[in-house]
């Protein structure tokens, strides 16, 4: 699977007001690129945009693959809410999108996943049973199952306890290796530990955002990783109500 660069251009609007103006986004292959900005500015919007998920805004530009093939199929989004179906098992959740398609689940690759995501021995429990930080680990076993050369997560960590959310975010990053991430997130420190590239979405435009040199995942307890967090703090502060 080879996972191509994304290009992201125009302003982003909704009806007759621009939520974005300017963009012209890089999204490398086969790194991440986290999106750090207020709320309402269209970080979500814009998500579902690249994933084709219909929504009332528009970009005026477009969104193109860098090696010119169409985007359809190649794209997975995980929402920031679950979606799981309250009467189907965990199992039966993970493994919805081959179902759909009429495939043949691979159920020891769900199960396998299951695990990762700390989550072994919950295959045949339902929904209602589990806690907002599990249900949301399920939802991320199910993005993982697509295996997708293109992926976009729009705050799939929220709802995990901070301990937990460390340890999903560097799975996810293993799982992910060699896939074009886009990663929506309000949280400084995971954008420092996750993020090749990070921008600021401000009604002003997209703004470039440092990094540490080294390579992501990078270790909570890394200097450089919390100097990058304390950084974007206050950047985030700075931006206008």
């Amino acid at each position: 699977m080879t996972a191509p660069a994304l290009q992201i251009a125009g302003d982003l609007r909704l009806g007759g007001q621009t939520l974005c103006p300017a963009l012209n986004l890089t999204c490398p292959a086969a790194q991440w690129t986290v999106l750090l900005g207020p709320s309402g500015v269209g970080k979500s919007t814009l998500a579902r945009m690249i994933a084709d998920v219909p929504c009332p805004a528009h970009l005026t530009g477009g969104i193109t693959a860098s090696d010119g093939k169409p985007l359809d199929g190649r794209v997975i989004l995980m929402a920031q809410t679950d979606q799981l179906l309250p009467w189907a098992s965990v199992l039966d959740n993970v493994t919805l999108g081959a179902r759909l398609r009429g495939q043949n689940p691979d159920r020891a690759r769900a199960l396998d996943l299951l695990n990762r995501v700390g989550l072994d021995g919950y295959a045949t429990r339902r929904p209602a049973t589990l806690s907002g930080g599990q249900r949301q680990r399920v939802a991320l076993a199910r993005t993982l199952m697509e295996d997708r050369p293109i992926v976009v997560m729009d705050e799939p960590f929220s709802a995990l306890d901070a301990a937990t959310r460390a340890t999903m975010q560097d799975a996810t990053a293993t799982l992910l290796r060699g896939r074009t991430v886009i990663l929506i997130t309000h949280d400084p420190l995971e954008a420092a530990r996750l993020a090749h590239h990070a921008h600021l979405m401000r009604t002003d435009g997209l703004h470039p955002l440092p990094l540490p040199a080294t390579a992501p995942p990078r270790a909570l307890s890394d200097p450089a990783t919390l100097s990058a967090q304390a950084d974007l703090y206050v950047r985030l502060m700075q931006v206008p109500a």
